[in-house]
């Protein structure tokens, strides 16, 4: 074989070697891009569920809130109807314990 045919072997060996290297090195980058992006992607994805329940909290409370001023007036309704009934029978039961006791 002649020199220059040696050369130009060498030489395509040493541009194949740098290409093996250039593509080794993009397939790491491309792997740590793809592993920054994975990993935002979780992220974002934890930080909108965090929100979501957030917003699920939210909404409960207030429906809560208002389903309770709801049961907190119809209590206070039944409360203060038991409590004129109750005045009424007391007024009658202490008729007639007066009248028990006078009359009796």
């Amino acid at each position: 074989m002649s020199f220059e045919a040696i050369k130009s072997i060498n030489d395509a060996e040493v541009q194949a070697r740098a290409r093996i290297s250039e593509a080794e090195a993009q397939a790491k980058q491309m792997l740590q891009d793809a592993e920054a992006a994975g990993k935002a992607a979780v992220e974002a994805a934890g930080n909108r569920a965090e929100s979501e329940l957030k917003e699920l909290f939210r909404k409960a409370e207030e429906q809560t809130a208002g389903k309770t001023a709801a049961l907190d007036e119809e209590y206070a309704a039944e409360a203060a109807a038991l409590r004129t009934a109750a005045e009424q029978k007391l007024e009658a039961a202490a008729a007639l314990i007066v009248e028990r006791i006078v009359g009796g």
